[in-house]
């Protein structure tokens, strides 16, 4: 029985390349797949919109610098399809949460596409070590009152993180009188865009000459905005039920300067990678410090 089922192995082993050939075989010409490819396959020019605004500023889409610079970026983000469709598919999750927050503040509804900008909606970490949905250097989250830490970083806090940015954003706006130059401002920072406003004996955005990210920055915003506003004039397709739902939890209030946040889980009925899930800024499985402090923990509930 052994010498038949090794004469089989060994027979398989020889037909292995045929099935392979076979497999790959593609029965057009070079000539014939270059023909479908031109006849199928088509990559188009972007018609700009006529006009935009952005946070009620309005764009002038009348220069040709500003138009080939608003082309670039939306032939950027149109065509990186993937990216694109997980923008939708996030703000359908974390744009109810935001939303809200930036209206409590008086911040223009446009800066929720700034977040977008920033992180994509994920709670990336940037060289700089810029971290979370709206990339907080640990300088500013402290300044906010935020933890930054090996054992909390709560710049992976949605609601605190977001309210941060509105507090830094609301500064920009009292410093430079234009919320499209505080949008600036949150990519250069306060005091550079202030020196390169002076140097350049400029008022306004538009005719600032700027480091390549900053002088992109704006007009990346301004075409994710553009493209999330009107999904279907850009290609993009989709269903309400292909787009991720907003998380449903319960809240509970601790206060202490140790936690088990494994046992806390455990006690709760879910895992530390549920707990995790939902409250991202919990870096280590405990936390212990030598003061108390306040925790608001979110917990799932079922959807209703």
């Amino acid at each position: 029985m052994k010498l038949r089922g090794s004469f089989f192995k060994i027979f398989l082993l020889l037909l292995m390349p045929f099935f392979f050939v076979k497999a790959v075989e593609n029965p057009m010409t070079d000539g014939a797949i270059r023909e479908a490819f031109k006849k199928n396959y088509r990559i188009y020019a972007l018609p700009l919109p006529d006009s935009l605004t952005f946070a009620g500023e309005a764009v002038p889409l009348n220069r040709p610098d500003i138009r080939e610079k608003l082309d670039k970026e939306l032939l950027i983000n149109v065509y990186w399809q993937s990216y694109g469709l997980l923008k939708f598919k996030r703000a359908a999750k974390y744009f109810p949460v935001i939303e809200p927050i930036l209206k409590k503040y008086g911040i223009p509804d446009d800066f929720k596409y700034l977040a977008v900008a920033e992180s994509n909606l994920e709670n990336i970490t940037s060289p700089a070590g810029a971290r979370g949905i709206w990339q907080l250097m640990p300088e500013t989250a402290r300044k906010n009152h935020m933890e930054v830490s090996k054992q909390v970083d709560e710049r992976y806090h949605l609601e605190k993180s977001t309210e941060a940015a509105c507090r830094y954003l609301l500064e920009a706006k009292e410093k430079f009188g234009s919320w499209t130059l505080a949008a600036a401002a949150y990519n250069r920072g306060i005091k550079g865009l202030e020196k390169a406003l002076a140097d350049q004996q400029a008022d306004n955005y538009w005719d600032l000459y700027l480091n390549p990210e900053t002088a992109r920055y704006v007009y990346r915003i301004l075409a994710i905005k553009e493209i999330m506003e009107n999904p279907q004039d850009y290609g993009f397709y989709f269903r309400k039920k292909d787009l991720y739902q907003p998380e449903h939890f319960r809240l509970i209030a601790i206060d202490t300067n140790q936690v088990d946040w494994v046992g806390l889980a455990k006690n709760n009925g879910i895992s530390f990678y549920q707990l995790k899930q939902l409250n991202p800024w919990i870096l280590d499985y405990q936390y212990k410090a030598k003061q108390k402090r306040p925790f608001v923990i979110k917990l799932p509930v079922q959807k209703p």
